[in-house]
């Protein structure tokens, strides 16, 4: 019996060739290293946003897991960089078993080179559940976004009005350490070709994936 047709696909966005992402990617050299922890249900998600960011961010590196073996997390957050993760504060963390999180201490953002920022990929409610299961991601230090813009992500749901998709998230969050909006601005425009081009699939009903 003959094999169904496969779509090529593209080596570097992990997407068919045909929808490839990768004519957006702008690299940009963070100071904070990046480690993006993805959801798998996420990996496959033609909307999703994790893929772009690696691919602009040279210090990055992306991970796919719900539940991490505990010494190879603790592997991926050792070194001498200081690990800090890119998480609200949520205040009804105890109710779910998730011990409260270290206070942020803003001196240590002011060597931004010196630090691992750990980004969660996923939906609110997967993301809660890594935290859960990750006790390590606990133990760390969050990170507050502070007067960030309204969300371009115009292609998925939001869980709340300023809910904003990773890209936007580890893009603000970056800025917001080296204190250089202007560098970074250029992931958003990405970010914005991005959205544009899954509208522009949308509105012809083609497959996204």
């Amino acid at each position: 019996m003959s094999q169904p047709n496969k779509r090529p696909m593209c080596a570097a966005c992990l997407r068919p060739q045909a929808s490839c992402i990768c004519c957006w990617a702008a690299p940009i050299a963070s100071a904070a290293e990046v480690l993006i922890l993805q959801h798998p249900m996420e990996v496959a998600n033609a909307k999703n946003s994790a893929r772009l960011l690696h691919l602009c961010l040279p210090n990055s590196r992306l991970e796919v897991g719900e539940s991490f073996d505990p010494q190879r997390l603790e592997a991926m957050l050792a070194g001498p960089r200081r690990p800090l993760l890119l998480y609200p504060d949520t205040p009804g963390d105890a109710s779910m078993g998730i011990a409260p999180a270290p206070p942020f201490d803003p001196s240590c953002a002011a060597e931004p080179s010196a630090l691992l920022l750990v980004v969660l990929d996923a939906t609110w409610r997967k993301s809660r559940k890594m935290l859960y299961l990750n006790p390590a991601l606990q133990r760390l230090p969050r990170l507050p976004l502070r007067d960030t813009p309204a969300s371009h992500y115009l292609i998925r749901k939001a869980h709340a009005p300023d809910q904003l998709s990773t890209l936007e998230a580890t893009t603000y969050a970056l800025a917001q350490l080296e204190g250089d909006a202007e560098k970074f601005a250029p992931l958003i425009a990405a970010f914005d070709g991005f959205v544009a081009q899954q509208q522009g699939y949308a509105r012809a009903g083609r497959s996204l994936s």
